[in-house]
């Protein structure tokens, strides 16, 4: 636990004082807590795809945010699949070799089993932005983030303990699919054509056929990576399957791997913020997504993450200090400059879940 602010890199200067560590893709720490910043570090971070971080700032030492899992069990799950996806990727022809590996299925096992347990004794709302992470390679993170995500609904939705470590270790799988798509069309930064869309999409069936056959690895975690496209409505693929004709995983895992898309910084463009693509997955509740697991996504992340600045409809600014499990869209905000722009000498805390008539207008973005 660190005291902290949310802020975003372009913001960040030279001298700025890192106050949580930023992770490499492969779960090893690239820059540290305490590390002052310089042009050339700030340069870096923007080229590897960082869009955010927390600084410490005197105004707001106080700001805890309390990390979801702990370093060790992140470096762990992290590595795995950051090995696992690089070991396809270079030898393409050996997958199921890979697969097969009875060492790699305990493996695999025990650091999402860890995960979970971790999530499940957390009593803080899941804040992925509190964790930094430079990527070269977008799958490797995003695997790692819908993992988290996806055992945190699992979890939420009362799932078995066997259902939870399916549901874990799908959401690290969902994508291994992607490594046998050509990277021309993975990281190509503009739309797809027609003809590389059909070839993307055909992703989740490699990942199916790559999983399903796998001794040590659970049939529904190929599901997963076979139906995390399907949409309620009958709209996705591979299969076009409609409402419960769709494993329940494959709805859930819909929800948390849009999410996580929308959320992260892209070349091609930026991420939102939490609060922002809750409201897309919204419009598309019923229609594209179960609905239920739409809901519960919304009551176990961080809408507004601690540390981010906002402003109030009476033009007040303040930073986000706490959160209100069950009502997650009104935080609790500490005011640091008035209605005409000037600073405050004496801070104060504004609760919206007491306040009604305040809303939230305004945020910092992170870009």
């Amino acid at each position: 636990m660190l005291e902290m602010r949310l802020k975003s890199i372009q913001k960040c200067q030279p001298g700025d004082t890192l106050a949580r560590s930023i992770y490499a893709e492969n779960g090893t720490v690239l820059v540290g807590t305490g590390v002052e910043l310089t042009q050339r570090m700030l340069e870096r971070l923007k080229a590897k795809n960082i869009s955010s971080l927390y600084i410490q700032d005197k105004r707001t030492d106080d700001i805890i945010v309390e990390t979801v899992i702990s370093e060790p069990t992140r470096r762990a799950a992290m590595s795995i699949i950051h090995d696992t996806f690089r070991a396809v990727h270079e030898f393409p022809q050996k997958w199921h070799q890979i697969f097969s590996d009875k060492a790699f299925g305990r493996e695999l096992r025990q650091v999402m089993a860890a995960v979970a347990d971790e999530l499940n004794a957390s009593r803080s709302a899941m804040n992925l932005l509190a964790d930094a992470c430079a990527f070269d390679n977008y799958i490797f993170t995003h695997s790692f983030n819908v993992a988290l995500y996806s055992t945190a609904l699992a979890l939420k939705t009362e799932c078995t303990e066997k259902e939870v470590l399916e549901v874990s270790i799908g959401g690290m799988l969902h994508d291994i699919g992607k490594i046998l798509v050509p990277d021309e069309i993975l990281k190509k930064p503009g739309h797809l054509t027609s003809e590389e869309f059909e070839l993307m999409k055909k992703h989740t069936e490699y990942g199916f056929e790559m999983l399903r056959r796998q001794d040590d690895i659970p049939l529904l975690v190929a599901h997963c990576a076979f139906q995390h496209h399907e949409r309620w409505d009958g709209s996705g693929y591979p299969r076009k399957l409609k409402k419960d004709e769709i494993h329940p995983f494959g709805r859930l895992m819909a929800v948390t791997d849009v999410f996580d898309a929308l959320t992260s910084h892209r070349v091609y463009r930026p991420g939102m913020l939490p609060h922002e693509a809750m409201e897309i997955l919204f419009s598309g509740s019923g229609r594209l997504f179960d609905q239920k697991y739409v809901e519960a996504l919304r009551d176990t992340i961080a809408l507004y993450p601690l540390g981010l600045s906002v402003t109030l409809n009476t033009g007040e600014t303040g930073v986000i200090v706490d959160s209100n499990k069950g009502m997650p869209s009104r935080p609790v905000i500490r005011i640091l400059v008035d209605e005409n722009g000037e600073e405050l000498t004496q801070p104060y805390e504004c609760d919206l879940s007491k306040k009604l008539a305040l809303m939230i207008v305004a945020c910092d973005e992170l870009v």
